[in-house]
């Protein structure tokens, strides 16, 4: 049981984990969402983190047929601004077999800037000549981004700033250089025209990105269709003579949504380019943690570890809890069609 961060909160779920391998022992990062407590009918709070004070304070509202809008149990909506009700930060898990894990009982990452007043979302891991260096979703009024931070013991960790401004998410890094530059996946939000799409880009420090180039958009049809993005970091893979990257992602269909899990195989030195896409997805929600939850019918991955022909996909079931699926990796490759 993961407990709450403070005595007037509860636990809503403990999902999305990132996840590596330090010391000896397999490492997750959880993201673990909590609120308020409930409160008496007619009312309604938000937790904000108050960059000045460095604590998370509550906003509470009397709800009224004027308002503010509590239609949605996710959302505050007072005079055209949103608030979140609940707000998530990262715990530390760690395991010497990679299925039982430990959970510390503290926060080891919350909202600490005016860019994270909403909290800090789904953390990506990826390690870099010792260091392990994340990247998470940064969540304010000012909209969703995308920060960085570093730790090498997963007890300390250092921010680097805001990487990918609003609105940007699913950022996730290749874990080694390509062709002399760091390099990442991302997926910008955009509204009106265009469509939730995955890109790459480029950086010399792992700081300032450019040269972003288009890899993959939603299909016309099919269990991807409406949008598409970042999961687990990309890892090398051998097809035939070919070395190349393969990047296991989410795929969304359907009103009510319905998000699944797929893979990419990209071009070792030029990972804009799609060598193969799933025909269908490698893991979709059907046990009834994925499909009935917090948001039912999602399964969704920030991580996972491969071992010979096995990869394991940590991944959240419907945004509540923290599940992990064995997969082989020779299947996921014969069900890949040529992009």
């Amino acid at each position: 049981m993961v407990l709450p961060s403070r005595p007037d909160f509860e636990v809503l779920g403990v999902f999305n984990p990132a996840v590596a391998r330090h010391d000896g022992q397999v490492v997750l990062l959880l993201r673990v969402a909590e609120a308020p407590q409930k409160m008496s009918a007619g009312l309604a709070a938000a937790p904000i983190f108050n960059s000045v004070s460095g604590r998370v304070e509550i906003k509470r509202w009397l709800v009224t047929p004027k308002g503010p809008d509590v239609s949605d149990p996710r959302l505050v909506v007072d005079n055209g601004r949103t608030w979140l009700t609940s707000m998530s930060h990262f715990r530390v898990a760690r395991s010497t077999d990679g299925i039982h894990f430990e959970v510390e009982g503290l926060p080891a990452f919350s909202a600490g800037t005016i860019y994270e007043s909403f909290g800090v979302e789904d953390p990506r891991i990826t390690e870099l000549d010792g260091t392990y260096w994340i990247t998470y979703t940064t969540v304010s009024h000012f909209g969703i981004g995308t920060g960085l931070a570093s730790t090498t013991d997963f007890r300390k960790f250092e921010r680097h700033g805001v990487i990918f401004p609003p609105p940007n998410r699913n950022v996730t890094l290749f874990p080694e250089k390509i062709d002399g530059r760091y390099a990442a996946l991302h997926r910008p939000m955009p509204e009106g025209l265009g469509q939730h799409s995955i890109w790459t880009a480029t950086s010399a420090d792992l700081k300032s990105w450019g040269n972003h180039r288009l890899v993959a958009t939603p299909r016309e049809s099919g269990w991807d269709n409406i949008k598409v993005g970042g999961g687990a970091v990309p890892f090398r893979v051998h097809v035939g003579r070919e070395d190349c990257w393969l990047a296991i992602y989410h795929g969304v269909t359907g009103n009510p949504p319905n998000y699944a899990l797929g893979a990419l195989l990209l071009d070792r030195h030029d990972p804009s380019r799609v060598k193969g896409r799933s025909r269908e997805p490698i893991l979709k929600a059907e046990a009834i943690y994925e499909r009935e939850g917090f948001f039912g019918k999602v399964v969704f991955t920030c991580g996972a570890l491969v071992d010979g022909d096995q990869v394991r996909v940590y991944y959240g079931a419907a945004d509540g809890v923290t599940a992990v699926a064995d997969l082989s990796l020779a299947e996921i490759l014969a069900g890949l069609v040529e992009a």
